[in-house]
């Protein structure tokens, strides 16, 4: 590719306007100029590299700091061979250029196109996504955005609760649970709870199918001694779980649309078409993922669309930078630190958590490996990220391979 690229651009892009940098090979300056956001800004952008370098496209290398966003899809679109590389990095290259802290957009479209030129190495290459993936990733997102937000609401209606009716609050670990939430409607006051009729609450438990509590039990503790409280903050405190309910039974209704959502992307993503000549009877990649322990639908989108290149290329390492299990080393002198990687994508981050902190429940080797860890005096979250490490090597072995998960296998060689 490096023998066909005739030119070099660097595009530092904005919110409002776009600053953009020509390069010949030789470093000379074939031009710049600022664009505007929109489409005609850059519809102008494109045009204008390929007046300014004479050259087709695909002969044009780009650089920005972004790997997604308009601009970026822009400009693939187009054609160009568009580059991505560390804003943190972009400003290390910047001191090879001025060591007085100087910057602006000018500057910065400069030494992305000049890096280009002479350290393509630190850059990116940017390949076209798929549109289910794309599509996965969104879902993904959404729906951990939707089960945050129904943490706060949960935690705001067991504050309410905690005010004036406790009782409610020893009733479950999750107060967002529906039988809870029909139950508070059903009787949200301990005055409500004295009158109810035990008929009516037997038939709640039998509809949300809770054997936890009996009709006996759940009266007697509803009934008990209630908190004393000023006039008026019972009406208040219920006006308030009315309005957090609401908006509580809307996000969990979300939810359930968004994991149907993932179910059917996923499912999708399994029937793309490889890239790479395959064995006809090798499985998917959703389908080997999903056999490996604490892998569900949620953490199975995160792996599928915030890291869809490692996954592709079964690149171990890539993938536990990328999640954040890689520790990071830091040796100077008789100074050796090993510490946790903290730039890495946050959403993978989560998911190789939550991925490693359930098949430590359910895995014979993964519990081992985090007994291991703890006796060795490791925290929770460093033995889970060592957890994590391991099953990040299973699973690429295993889309290598095209084998399912099988838990009676005994381990060849542990990953680090």
């Amino acid at each position: 590719m490096e023998n066909t690229i005739a030119a070099y651009v660097g595009v530092d892009w904005a919110s409002a306007t776009h600053y953009s940098y020509a390069l010949d090979v030789d470093g000379e300056k074939l031009g710049h100029r600022a664009f505007s956001h929109g489409g005609d800004g850059l519809a102008e952008l494109a045009s204008w590299i390929r007046s300014v370098t004479g050259q087709e496209p695909e002969n044009v290398a780009v650089g920005i700091e972004v790997p997604h966003g308009p601009v970026v899809e822009h400009l693939m679109d187009a054609g160009f061979l568009v580059h991505a590389i560390n804003p943190k990095q972009l400003d290390r290259l910047r001191d090879r250029f001025t060591v007085a802290g100087a910057k602006d957009d000018r500057l910065d479209a400069y030494v992305l196109a000049d890096s280009l030129r002479t350290d393509a190495r630190f850059y990116r290459f940017l390949r076209p996504v798929h549109p289910t993936v794309i599509e996965l990733r969104e879902w993904s997102r959404m729906v951990e955005d939707l089960s945050a937000e129904r943490n706060r609401l949960a935690n705001r209606f067991r504050h309410q609760l905690w005010r004036y009716y406790p009782q409610v609050i020893e009733l479950s670990e999750d107060w967002a649970r529906g039988w809870v939430l029909d139950l508070w409607e059903l009787v949200p006051t301990p005055a409500k709870a004295r009158n109810v009729r035990p008929a009516t609450i037997a038939r709640l438990l039998k509809r949300c199918r809770v054997r936890k509590w009996t009709t006996d039990t759940l009266l007697a503790h509803l009934r008990s001694t209630p908190i004393s409280v000023a006039p008026g903050v019972t009406e208040a405190c219920v006006a308030h779980c009315e309005v957090i309910l609401a908006r509580l039974r809307l996000v969990m209704q979300q939810m359930k649309i968004g994991m149907k959502h993932l179910e059917r992307l996923c499912a999708a993503v399994a029937e793309l078409p490889s890239t790479e000549p395959t064995d006809p009877d090798t499985r998917c990649d959703p389908e080997i993922l999903r056999s490996l322990p604490g892998i569900g639908p949620i953490v199975l989108a995160a792996l599928l669309s915030e890291a869809p290149e490692a996954v592709r290329r079964r690149d171990a390492n890539v993938l536990r930078a990328l999640s954040g299990v890689a520790p990071v080393t830091r040796r100077s002198g008789k100074q050796y630190i090993v510490a946790m990687r903290q730039s890495c994508p946050h959403r993978l981050r989560t998911a190789v958590f939550h991925w490693a902190r359930i098949a430590v429940l359910h895995d014979f080797h993964s519990r081992n490996r985090y007994s291991d860890m703890r006796k060795r005096g490791h925290s929770h979250a460093r033995a889970l990220r060592s957890v994590g490490s391991r099953l990040i090597g299973v699973a690429c072995a295993m889309l290598e391979s095209g084998e399912l998960f099988d838990k009676d296998r005994k381990p060849q060689v542990l990953a680090a």
